[in-house]
C-alpha cells in the first residue's frame, strides 16, 4: 500500500519557521517528481513547490519564492519543506504529493500528480 505521511505542522507566529516531512512507503519515489500543494478554507488546493526526482530542479509559486525550500532524500524516501519568515496568509493544511514514477521530470500541476498525503495543518498567527 503506497503511503504519503506529512508530519511537522503546527501553529507558530509570524516571521516563524517550521520544516514540514513527507514520509513515503510503499513503492520507490525515487525517479519521481515530488511536490507539496496548500489549502486553506475555503478555497482550491494550490501549487506551492516542486522538485524534480533528482533534487537537482526546484520551482516555487510566486509567494513563496526565496522564502520556502523544498529539498528530497531519496536514500530515506523523504521530501521536506523548509518554511521561513511564515505569514498568517500561509496558513493552510499542507499536502505532500507525488507524480507517477517516471512519468514526469518536474510539474506544478495538481492533475499530474496521482499520490497523495492527508495533510498537515499550519497556522501562522499575526
Amino acid at each position: 500500500q503506497v503511503r504519503l505521511v506529512e508530519s511537522g505542522g503546527g501553529l507558530v507566529q509570524a516571521g516563524g519557521s517550521l520544516k514540514l516531512s513527507c514520509a513515503t512507503s510503499g513503492r520507490t519515489f525515487s525517479n519521481a517528481a515530488m511536490g507539496w500543494f496548500r489549502q486553506a478554507p475555503g478555497k482550491e488546493r494550490d501549487f506551492v513547490a516542486t522538485i524534480s526526482w533528482n533534487g537537482d530542479n526546484t520551482y516555487y509559486t510566486n509567494s513563496v519564492e526565496g522564502r520556502f525550500t523544498i529539498s528530497r532524500d531519496n536514500a530515506k524516501n523523504t521530501v521536506y519543506l523548509q518554511m521561513n519568515s511564515l505569514k498568517p496568509e500561509d496558513t493552510a493544511v499542507y499536502y505532500c504529493a507525488a507524480a507517477i514514477p517516471g512519468r514526469y521530470a518536474i510539474t506544478t500541476q495538481r492533475n499530474q500528480y496521482y499520490y497523495w498525503g492527508q495533510g498537515t495543518q499550519v497556522t501562522v498567527s499575526s
